[in-house]
């Protein structure tokens, strides 16, 4: 029966700025097991996109406004030329993270751009998003997110670990699940590869020429952020606010800098797993194989690759299925996971204007 699939729309930017990334995807509801990526695409951001929301975060309120508008707009064009690219006619809605440009939760702030009624308007489409604003109200981190699809369609693997922006990790513990933020990852390497005039660096090979500023290490390990207990989850003002400055201070050398900081992440990441876990690894970080070495060695741990469409579209892939959730007033927000006093189906709904 027709009704028993729902047809969705997924859209993911992650805090990398590779991109937009769009997910078609066909889920049973009778078994949210039962899905399908059927299309999926990543689209580049241009160089006034990508400028406009990498400096996002030091808009006034008048020109964020602006932006969050105009974004939506931008979303819209991208997923109608997504559908007439790959011919999809059935589509039941669209479900958007959006762009994060704020997220401190401890003072009650999370903000995603992309305006949902402009981008419901554009595609004249259903669209559910805004899926983190609520969890924050109910005192919740508002992240990560995620934890709730690795519960309900990845619950073979005892790990996941997303390697995007941030390393972040769910896993059930005592009957529950518990996910948090690890450490930073690709929000910190990339800024430094664009030092030397590179997007990223494509298997970590610059990294691996590097040296080890041992008291850089040092220093990066002894953060106060890996002593606190979950929930707890990052954000680029973070980075931007104790991380930069620290690497600044103590080396300028860029794959002195890549090879102490892919240190750093693989011994956050290595001390989460136990040894004969079975981890489900994916995001662009997975691509680094220098870093997923060092993980490895720091593990203790052979880690196997998930399949390319689930490494590249996981995130765009759960949006989807949080929109699911959501149309069907089910819970998509664990409080295990955020610390909100309660479980809760999150979201807000926007309706093209006719």
């Amino acid at each position: 029966m027709q009704n028993e699939y729902k047809y969705v729309i997924g859209l993911m930017s992650g805090t990398s700025l590779d991109g937009l990334d769009l997910v078609y995807v066909k889920f049973n509801q009778k078994n949210y097991k039962d899905f399908q990526i059927l299309k999926g695409a990543t689209r580049s951001y241009t160089a006034y996109w990508k400028g406009t929301l990498q400096h996002a975060i030091h808009k006034s309120k008048e020109q964020l406004d602006r932006i969050h508008i105009e974004y939506g707009e931008l979303l819209g064009e991208m997923t109608n030329e997504f559908i007439k690219e790959h011919n999809i006619s059935n589509v039941d809605f669209i479900a958007s993270h959006g762009h994060t440009v704020f997220h401190q939760p401890d003072k009650g702030i999370t903000l995603q751009i992309g305006d949902g009624q402009k981008l419901a308007d554009v595609t004249n489409c259903k669209v559910i998003c805004d899926f983190r604003t609520q969890d924050v109200e109910l005192k919740g981190q508002g992240a990560p997110l995620v934890p709730i699809g690795d519960e309900l369609l990845f619950s073979e693997y005892d790990y996941c670990l997303n390697l995007g922006g941030f390393a972040n990790v769910s896993f059930k513990k005592n009957g529950k699940r518990i996910a948090f933020d690890i450490c930073p990852v690709n929000i910190v390497m990339n800024h430094y590869t664009k030092k030397i005039g590179l997007e990223y660096d494509e298997g970590g090979k610059i990294a691996a020429t590097g040296k080890i500023n041992e008291e850089l290490l040092k220093e990066l390990n002894s953060l106060a952020f890996y002593k606190k207990n979950p929930p707890k989850s990052l954000g680029l003002e973070w980075v931007q606010q104790i991380v930069f400055p620290i690497i600044n201070n103590l080396e300028t050398d860029v794959p002195t800098i890549l090879r102490t900081f892919v240190t750093h992440a693989a011994e956050q990441i290595g001390k989460i797993f136990d040894t004969s876990e079975k981890v489900l690894t994916t995001g662009g970080g997975t691509y680094n194989s220098f870093l997923m070495k060092e993980i490895e060695r720091c593990s203790n741990k052979k880690i196997k690759m998930a399949d390319a469409g689930i490494i590249e579209f996981k995130e765009a892939l759960i949006f989807a299925f949080l929109g699911v959730l959501k149309d069907n007033n089910e819970i998509n927000c664990l409080s295990s996971v955020t610390g909100a006093i309660k479980d809760h189906s999150s979201g807000k709904c926007f309706i093209p204007k006719t």
